[in-house]
């Protein structure tokens, strides 16, 4: 039984010009390498609660929240153990 729940913060844009993110919790409802040339990347399948669903690579799906881009830190994954 699992009793873990990994999320990361939303991704997606709410607005036209790209400078408002969701940022809510988007729980992983998928975790998968995918293979490439320059050796496995870590993939996943997240939703947030407003419905925003994103698949790829955890490095173009998480985000800096002060800076508004792409960061490959880990910092934004949240575990929540049951």
């Amino acid at each position: 039984m699992r009793t873990e729940v990994m999320f990361l913060d939303c991704p997606a844009y709410m607005d036209r010009h790209g400078a408002i993110r969701c940022g809510l919790p988007a729980e992983v409802e998928q975790w998968y390498a995918v293979g490439s040339t320059d050796g496995p990347l870590e993939s996943a399948k997240i939703q947030c609660p407003r419905g925003h669903m994103f698949n790829g690579p955890v490095e173009s799906l998480t985000w800096h929240k002060h800076h508004g881009t792409a960061a490959a830190g880990a910092h934004q994954i949240r575990e929540i153990r049951g």
